[in-house]
């Protein structure tokens, strides 16, 4: 997949193998841990038959022929099972051995592998109970009914293990086959039916054995208290040992996609949205990892959009945007920062477009990251020049001081990383309406009064001014701390727009440029007002 996966089972090795060495690694894992189950369930047969379950002693004709019968069966057992299970699955697994997907119907047939292997584990066991049924009866007929019950009692156990060792080792196969999605009713069960199957397979037939045995003692095949006592021990023995072993791969066969989904979600919480979990089971499992990784396509999508968002139109207004998306806006008194490049006609007409653009977004860079470092806002990009806003749509305490202190830095980065390029800045305090302005279906966030007004008009006088940054001194004044300490008067001009004139100050030690001698207002104790 593309995104990061959770959970590799160590002994099926990790998701990224070719299919080819995981082939290996199933058919390997699968034969050994059949074989040996299957020879605990042979063994079972034998003690159970020989000392346990009812039949009379054996005679020691019988007991020879179990004993050459049992490892030359299961030798034969092993090696058709082997064989046939090998060609029963490799043959529907040629799409994973080619690397292409599967069709519909190769899907279900992967995902009914394990029920294969057990049909045939099924047909062996089935076949021995014939064979030792048919032994006991010429040898020793009154053990024919318990040979019987012994193997059947074994086989149902071992097979139902079977199943569950089958299901653990073609997880990956399943994983692959349900890359594109869960598939309903593959086999015909959900997880409460197979787990009472399970139960009925791993406990009550083996519970049956001591009912059958009991009914045997009462009826037709008497036996003594301690006979009856040893039956029943060794037959709790097995109910006890087999049924956990059962209950325990049944319920990993359950936590283990938990535990995915767990660790799923706590990545997600964490705020990692590239993760996925396989989808290796066909039942309400496989469509809850199916329901996980969709979760997680849509987070990673809204994570995405929020981004392309917040980068058009800033992480604060795209926060506030999904809180009120209504028109209109509020009164606020922010300070606004406009920066402005200077020749951009003549520059543009005398480079190749490449090279402007280039020159344009390390311009722009510069603005964005101090702007960002203030707790601004850059609002507008307005072909080469620039608004920011400080005081909007979050609130600061100190918005002049922020404003005041994001020029310095702007300008200051200008002469030394963009060298080829001037700029003029305007800076400027007062109240504007923010909020969204347009049409219910497309609308901007934006600022609006004579703050705004101001700052274009102050940029265009910065442009002629030492260190190009002009602010109008009710900005200085209300700054917080010594910022007014960098800042000195620098006229009233009248402002295009305004009738009254307006006080500004511009810096006291620009850079680029020698130090000016600092003005009264500058050398005060407190900035002068006005």
């Amino acid at each position: 997949m593309s995104h990061g996966q959770i959970r590799g089972a160590r002994l099926l090795g990790p998701p990224e193998q070719s299919t080819r060495r995981l082939r290996v690694r199933i058919q390997l894992l699968l034969t050994v841990l059949l074989v040996i189950t299957n020879l605990i369930g042979a063994a079972i047969v034998l003690v159970l038959r020989l000392w346990v379950l009812p039949g009379g002693s054996p005679n020691d004709a019988y007991a020879l022929s179990l004993a050459i019968a049992t490892p030359v069966y299961v030798g034969v057992a092993v090696l058709v099972g082997a064989t046939v299970g090998t060609i029963a699955c490799v043959r529907p697994l040629r799409w994973a051995l080619q690397d292409r997907q599967p069709t519909e119907k190769e899907r279900r047939t992967a995902l009914r592998l394990s029920i294969r292997l057990t049909a045939i584990q099924v047909v062996l066991w089935g076949a021995a109970v014939v064979v030792f049924t048919v032994l006991s009866t010429v040898l020793q007929p009154a053990a024919a009914l318990s040979a019987g019950l012994s193997v059947a009692i074994a086989g149902t156990v071992v097979c139902t293990i079977a199943y569950l060792i089958s299901e653990y080792a073609f997880r990956p196969i399943a994983a692959r086959a349900l890359t594109d999605g869960p598939l309903e009713n593959v086999h015909g069960t959900g997880l409460l039916r197979r787990m009472v199957v399970f139960w009925i397979l791993g406990t009550a037939v083996p519970v049956g054995g001591i009912v059958a045995s009991c009914i045997a003692a009462m009826t037709w095949q008497p036996m003594t208290v301690e006979r009856l006592g040893l039956v029943v021990l060794c037959l709790t023995a097995v109910i006890l040992v087999f049924g956990l072993l059962v209950t325990v791969l049944d319920g990993r066969a359950v936590v283990g996609p938990v535990t995915a989904l767990r660790e799923g979600v706590d990545r997600v919480r964490d705020g990692d949205y590239d993760i996925d979990v396989p989808v290796d089971d066909s039942t309400e499992l496989g469509l809850l990892q199916a329901g996980f990784n969709q979760m997680a396509d849509g987070l990673r999508e809204r994570e995405r959009i929020r981004d392309l968002f917040g980068r058009h139109v800033g992480r604060d207004v795209a926060a506030s945007a999904t809180e009120d998306v209504a028109l209109g806006g509020g009164a606020s008194t922010v300070t606004t920062l406009m920066v402005d490049l200077v020749g951009s006609t003549t520059y543009a007409a005398r480079r190749e477009p490449a090279e402007v653009v280039e020159v344009l977004n390390r311009f722009f860079a510069v603005i964005v990251e101090e702007v960002d470092a203030q707790d601004g806002l850059v609002n507008k990009f307005m072909g080469d020049a620039v608004l920011a806003v400080f005081g909007a749509p979050t609130v600061l305490e100190d918005h002049a001081g922020a404003g005041l202190r994001a020029a310095r830095s702007i300008i200051d980065r200008l002469t030394r990383e963009v060298p080829e390029i001037r700029a003029g800045i305007g800076v400027s305090t007062g109240d504007v309406v923010a909020g969204n302005v347009g049409h219910e279906s497309r609308f901007e966030y934006t600022v609006i009064g004579d703050a705004v007004n101001a700052a274009a008009r102050l940029t265009e006088l910065a442009k002629d001014v030492p260190g190009g940054v002009l602010a109008t001194w009710r900005t200085v004044e209300e700054a917080l701390g010594d910022e007014w300490r960098e800042w000195q008067q620098e006229g009233e001009p009248t402002l295009r727009g305004r009738e009254e004139p307006t006080p500004v100050g511009r810096l006291t030690d620009p850079p680029g440029a020698a130090a000016t001698a600092p003005s009264q207002a500058a050398t005060a104790d407190q900035p002068a007002s006005t």
